[in-house]
């Protein structure tokens, strides 16, 4: 619902958004059976074969989810494993001065918790840079909301989804594209 909600900020203002969802995709996690090192594209032939596109030529990702035991769900954890490839690619496309800045964009992280614990969205952030680094991609900042257990909560949560709108609209405008510019993979 707040990824749906930040999705509705960012149309609001033009840019043109696709949706993916982890839970979905028939993905295996990585291997680490090494078939990326040298290339930088993965061999495992499975639905992450259609995701690395829509990575590649997004402007601006928001990674969303819920917390589990103070990490990302497995769908998720398998999908940014995956992401191993286009590390690889990164290291074999950029050299190494080019590296310490990011050329594809901005990634953001909406993250929902049940706890109350003052670590509980550490886990989720420092992956969320590691994803988003591996996309060459700078991580900008997150959206975060404890005390959300069940499926569906935030539907009582007004001002939440109303954070989410603005983050949403916010990060389009970070970009510093122009609607036309948006590559349509929100």
């Amino acid at each position: 619902m707040l990824l749906d909600r930040a999705l509705d900020g960012a149309r609001s203002i033009g840019a043109e958004t696709a949706s993916l969802y982890a839970r979905d995709l028939k993905i295996s996690g990585c291997i680490e059976c090494g078939g990326c090192d040298e290339t930088g594209q993965c061999v495992v032939d499975d639905e992450m074969q259609r995701v690395y596109p829509l990575l590649r030529e997004a402007d601006l990702i928001f990674l969303s989810s819920p917390i589990f035991f103070y990490s990302f769900p497995s769908q998720i954890k398998a999908l940014i494993d995956r992401c191993q490839a286009l590390w690889n690619l990164r290291m074999l496309a950029k050299k190494k001065e080019e590296r310490r800045f990011y050329h594809q964009g901005k990634g953001y992280l909406i993250a929902v918790g049940a706890s109350h614990g003052k670590s509980l969205f550490e886990g989720v952030q420092l992956a969320a840079k590691y994803f988003f680094d591996a996309l060459d991609m700078e991580y900008k900042e997150g959206l975060f909301f404890r005390g959300l257990e069940k499926k569906g909560a935030a539907v009582h949560r007004s001002e939440a989804l109303q954070q989410a709108f603005e983050f949403g609209k916010r990060a389009v405008e970070e970009t510093g594209l122009s609607v036309k510019e948006m590559s349509g993979d929100g």
